[in-house]
């Protein structure tokens, strides 16, 4: 094990997760807030049990959990975005995955009890925690919560294959097409626009994840945005072809080495550096 790595689980032991923890007079409210959240019908409940269920306020920057840390809660994304990363020895930052509105952080800790991976504030971000103790017996008090959280996990891994589905492309361009069409949807499933994308990730963040370098994903940004399939001004991205990009999706390889018919090119537009 490397002294970078050491250093990452020795910090990872001592520090507890980051932001400011707010707990609710009534611990029904939080509860309340929560199945909310996930998309329960909270009328139809007779009875909401009290859980210690906390609310954290988290700055850009900040760190939830630790990776190598020991897990006593997971997470859910009141507001906000993260981003899911591991630490290589030689100190490289390999990004996982992001998660915004409604998504569960820290699932994977349930398999022996520490965080196999780091979540870091995107910008000003909350999150509610569920204690790990009160877990298991979560079916058996809320058993609402307790299916909603189960269709959490599931949603996430899904996500996490989906990478497997995108990394198979080769080329650069079809990679990040697919890349937005995943954002795109889970951006209209929190209640967001799906068309009209701000990235709370920087370029690096997406190189690091489509397994490209960072000047491939800017140069990829231009090639979608000169055929025509979006518009891109820094970290505002519109999709102005949902249904091209979506059929460009398809392809494992570059569309002008299948012979595929694009659009004309649009004038080049201007791309954040970051």
């Amino acid at each position: 094990m490397s002294h970078i790595v050491q250093l990452v689980q020795d910090r990872a032991r001592v520090q507890p997760a980051m932001g400011t923890a707010d707990m609710a007079c009534d611990p029904r409210t939080v509860v309340v807030q929560l199945l909310r959240l996930m998309g329960a019908q909270v009328d139809r409940l007779q009875v909401v049990p009290s859980l210690p269920i906390a609310w954290h306020r988290l700055r850009a920057g900040e760190t939830l959990h630790h990776e190598g840390a020991v897990a006593d809660a997971i997470h859910f994304v009141r507001a906000g975005a993260f981003k899911i990363y591991r630490t290589a020895e030689d100190g490289y930052e390999q990004v996982l995955g992001f998660a915004v509105r409604g998504e569960v952080l820290g699932f994977e800790a349930l398999a022996n009890g520490t965080h196999p991976s780091a979540a870091m504030a995107l910008e000003e971000s909350s999150v509610y925690s569920l204690p790990l103790t009160e877990f298991q017996s979560l079916g058996q008090r809320l058993p609402e919560l307790d299916l909603l959280v189960h269709r959490a996990v599931s949603g996430a891994l899904m996500r996490r294959g989906e990478l497997a589905e995108m990394m198979a492309a080769v080329a650069a361009e079809v990679r990040l097409a697919r890349f937005l069409l995943q954002l795109s949807r889970r951006m209209g499933e929190c209640g967001e626009s799906p068309r009209r994308l701000h990235l709370r990730m920087s370029r690096r963040d997406i190189a690091s994840y489509l397994g490209v370098a960072h000047e491939t994903v800017s140069r990829s940004f231009g090639a979608l945005a000169r055929w025509g399939w979006l518009r891109v001004d820094n970290r505002e991205v519109e999709i102005l072809d949902l249904p091209g990009l979506k059929q460009f999706s398809l392809n494992t390889r570059r569309a002008v080495d299948e012979g595929i018919h694009l659009p004309a090119p649009r004038p080049e537009l201007r791309l954040c550096a970051t």
